[in-house]
């Protein structure tokens, strides 16, 4: 399997942001073909020492790694990656990594 695993930043309204992904987003990104799991961070995002710069964590899970590629080369993947320029105000990251049953 591999992930995609999207750090979302301290947005600048954080109500606005939570309504327009759940409202919005998460519809959006469920079309991504190929995607075989979602979820989303509930509640504070912190690290051990307290607080941390993150709002929202979400991970999209897919067969491979070429999948993911695949799936942002589609319409819907990419009709996804413009939609979250509309509500992620503190910024974004994206890590793809393949994973491994240890």
């Amino acid at each position: 399997m591999a992930k995609l695993l999207v750090l979302y930043k301290t947005p600048s309204d954080a109500a606005a942001f939570d309504k327009y992904y759940a409202e919005t987003h998460i519809a959006i990104a469920k079309k991504i073909p190929g995607l075989r799991h979602f979820e989303v961070s509930r509640g504070p995002v912190a690290t051990p020492a307290g607080p941390s710069g993150v709002h929202l964590v979400a991970t999209l899970t897919f067969d491979d790694a070429s999948a993911i590629q695949a799936a942002f080369g589609s319409p819907e993947g990419q009709a996804a990656a413009a939609d979250v320029g509309k509500f992620a105000t503190g910024g974004v990251d994206m890590f793809i990594y393949e994973t491994a049953n240890v």
